[in-house]
Parts: C-alpha cells; structure tokens; sequence
C-alpha cells in the first residue's frame, strides 16, 4: 500500500511544476491510500491557494467535486486514523529528536502502523520519514 500525503495530492489535482511526477506515482501505487487528515488537509490547501490567488474558487470547486468522486468510487483506500496513531506520534515526538510536528507524525504513524510506503513531496517530512524507519517514496 502506498500512503499519499497531502502535497503529493495537492499536486495531483492543481496544477503544480511537481503535477505530472505525482500523476505518474499515484497512478502505479498498488493501491494508492489516504486518511481523513489527508482529506482535511487538501482542503486547507485548496483554501490557501485561492487566497493566494492561485486558484478561482471555481477552480476549488471543481478540484472538490472531482476528488469527491474519487472518493466515492473508492478510488483511494481510506485508513482510519485509530488511538494507537496518536500514541505512536506521540511517542516519536518525544523523543525530542527531530523538527516533526504533530499532523505530519500523525501521517508517518499511519504509514509506518499500516506497513505502507509513505509517498510525498514534503523535504521535511520525508527526513522525518527516514529517521523512524518508514519506508518512503520522496518526489522532488
């Protein structure tokens, strides 16, 4: 399974420089995975890009409804986000030991807990990634 974070999905669905690389991996992604934090997330992306007037609000909502229909066609497997997420995120933030901030830890404890390939565009938290031993696909 690959677990696709927020910035690979971002690109996949707005127009970015990163589009055609994340295209190509979700698409081969066996079966490409995503959490309720993700979806979350690609709202508030979408919502900064508009602000930034990167994207009309039309644009957002066609992106919207188009990922609204993935879902529905069950286009991604969803991973529910469970107690032992938390407390594994936790856990790796206490160590003190990297820059990992809570939404992120959550993502690579999802990853990790699932024996899933982490996919994401995210320098951070593809670091992060590599010190706690998820396995991981960076796009740059």
């Amino acid at each position: 399974m690959t677990y696709l974070d927020t910035s690979v999905l971002a690109a996949y669905y707005c127009p970015e420089t990163l589009s055609p690389k994340a295209e190509d991996a979700i698409l081969r992604a066996e079966p490409p995975a995503i959490s309720q934090l993700v979806e979350v997330e690609l709202h508030s992306a979408l919502a900064r890009k508009i602000r930034e007037g990167v994207l009309t609000k039309a644009d957002g909502v066609r992106i919207m409804t188009q990922f609204r229909l993935h879902l529905h066609d069950a286009y991604y497997h969803r991973v529910p986000i469970e107690a032992v997420h938390y407390a594994i995120a936790g856990e790796w933030i206490g160590r003190f030991s990297t820059a990992l901030r809570t939404l992120d830890a959550l993502h690579l404890a999802v990853t990790f807990s699932s024996d899933a390939v982490l996919l994401t565009a995210d320098a951070g938290l593809a670091e992060a990634a590599r010190h706690f031993g998820v396995r991981l696909q960076f796009l740059s």
